[in-house]
């Protein structure tokens, strides 16, 4: 998972996959409960007769609801899940086993580096930095929950991930075998199947989404502690915590903990209106802060991994990203609605249909779009091979395109390509950065302008540029080296505009970010 703000630090946001802990500890209180217990006892006894009645009598309390008789129904049908797995030491490690300090970044065989570290060894002063990265075993724990009576189960991705058997116990303690029909990356779902038979008891997930204060009740296995129970409140909808371009989460605030992955989060009616995935927490343990896959989204990706045992998505084939108040002045538009096109990549639907870099889409068969994740929901939602008409500005000219959608491709592999010899570099100090050609750094490219310095305190870093990226258009116009950046930044302080927009490639990734043209 990935961070849900910008203050939230990565590890604070923490899917609820329970690796196995030592056995609970329990405080020892029932010494003093008891003495406590008896000493009253004997203070009643010694009261006379006559004494006056209790303090509570006839008075009148509106308690708050049960949910006694709700659980008592569904609770049959949630699980706990029990995955062995294998994980790949120093993962997150990329130099470790290499002959390079823990995470230091590959070396090309060619730098000095990399020759010094294979001769004298790592840090640990074994040959190569030590031994090479080797797998090991280990287990998971996690909540699911049971919606046929011939034992579908609904998990997390992230608590089947790298699963070798996988193992369900069912509320009255019986555990028996499943498999994995099918994951999905993108919204973190999975779907299991109990390989013995049935009839099993299950839920079913909820026809109409809660509002902003209803109830719910999350039950699962946190810690390990099988059919659990807690209730709250929704406390907001449509929450996007960075995890992918699909995020629509529910925001509860029932207790939620590790293994309580993939558990259900209930209505009061016992529908099941999200999946629980993932907290912020920065103690590691619930500070009523959850969040839920919601049913709108679940259902139909378990429909496809049931039927299909995989999820296939529209696609248009382009980068896209929010319209600031900065790039609308600088593009003239007159709102910060829509979807700004980074890239429309070649051979795709989009564009055969004529979009391009710098459109900004703000419509699907004609609904209104407010920006980049509501239409990535809306393209994938499609599906492949569905037909229609986008809206988008051109040039400033409103436009309407009309076209078949593709299947999103799976993710892509970088290429290395050859280091070719250093250029010199141009400073534009006054903004923070200094700029080489694109062809004269490895992996960059063959055109635009790529950052080799920045200033972290200079005006360009402030507004999103970092280092390594690659600035491809400047202006509106194409880059092909760093005299063209300085030429669109001199020119748009000439003509008295405030900004110059430009786009950016950063990895394998297009933006648009916008600069000032007098950092002064």
């Amino acid at each position: 998972m990935v961070n849900w703000s910008p203050r939230t630090p990565r590890s604070e946001l923490s899917p609820f996959r329970e690796r196995r802990q030592s056995p609970v500890r329990v405080l020892l209180l029932g010494a003093v409960g008891a003495a406590a217990l008896f000493g009253a006892a004997s203070s009643l006894a010694l009261l006379p007769a006559h004494a006056e009645a209790p303090v509570n009598q006839g008075l009148v309390f509106a308690s708050p609801p049960s949910f006694a008789d709700m659980v008592d129904h569904v609770k049959g049908a949630v699980v706990a899940v029990k995955v062995n797995v294998v994980e790949k030491a120093d993962a997150e490690n990329p130099g470790a086993g290499e002959g390079l300090p823990p995470g230091m970044p590959p070396l090309s065989p060619d730098d000095p580096l990399y020759r010094f570290f294979k001769r004298f060894g790592g840090p640990n002063g074994m040959p190569n930095g030590g031994p090479l990265p080797h797998s090991h075993k280990g287990q998971a724990l996690g909540s699911g929950f049971i919606i046929s009576s011939d034992g579908y189960v609904v998990t997390n991705n992230h608590v089947v991930d790298s699963a070798t058997d996988v193992t369900i116990t069912l509320d009255g303690g019986k555990s028996v075998p499943a498999k994995i029909i099918g994951v999905d990356k993108k919204t973190d779902l999975a779907l299991l199947k109990i390989t013995e038979g049935g009839p099993y008891p299950y839920v079913q997930f909820s026809e109409t989404m809660p509002r902003v204060g209803d109830w719910v009740i999350a039950v699962g296995n946190p810690f390990g502690l099988g059919g659990t129970v807690t209730a709250g409140i929704v406390s907001a909808r449509g929450r996007d915590i960075g995890s992918g371009p699909y995020d629509d989460f529910l925001q509860i605030d029932a207790a939620v903990n590790r293994g309580n992955s993939g558990g259900p989060t209930f209505n009061a009616k016992g529908d099941v209106v999200g999946v629980n995935t993932a907290i912020y927490s920065p103690s590691g343990g619930s500070v009523g802060i959850g969040f839920a896959i919601p049913s709108e989204v679940a259902k139909d990706v378990i429909d496809a991994l049931r039927t299909k045992g995989t999820v296939a998505r529209g696609y248009i084939g382009v980068q896209i990203q929010p319209v600031t108040q900065e790039i609308a002045e600088s593009l003239g538009l007159k709102s910060t609605s829509g979807a700004l096109v980074a890239q429309a990549q070649p051979n795709t639907p989009a564009a055969s249909a004529g979009i391009a870099s710098g459109d900004v889409i703000t419509g699907v068969n004609g609904e209104k779009v407010e920006g980049p994740r509501e239409l990535s929901r809306k393209i994938a939602a499609l599906g492949p091979d569905a037909k229609v008409d986008l809206t988008f500005i051109h040039n400033g000219a409103d436009k309407t395109a009309s076209l078949k959608l593709g299947q999103l491709p799976s993710d892509k592999e970088a290429k290395a390509e050859t280091v070719p010899e250093k250029a010199a570099k141009t400073s534009l100090s006054g903004f923070g950065f200094s700029l080489s050609p694109a062809n004269s750094v490895a992996g960059a490219g063959k055109e635009g302008a790529v950052v080799t310095e920045l200033d972290p305190e200079g005006v360009a870093a402030q507004k999103g540029l970092r280092a390594g990226d690659v600035i491809l258009d400047a202006g509106g116009k194409p880059v092909a080296g760093p005299e063209d950046v300085v030429k669109a930044l001199d020119t748009a302080k000439k003509e008295g505009r405030h900004a110059v927009l430009l786009r950016v490639k950063s990895g394998d990734n297009m933006h648009f970010l916008a600069i000032s043209s007098d950092p002064s």
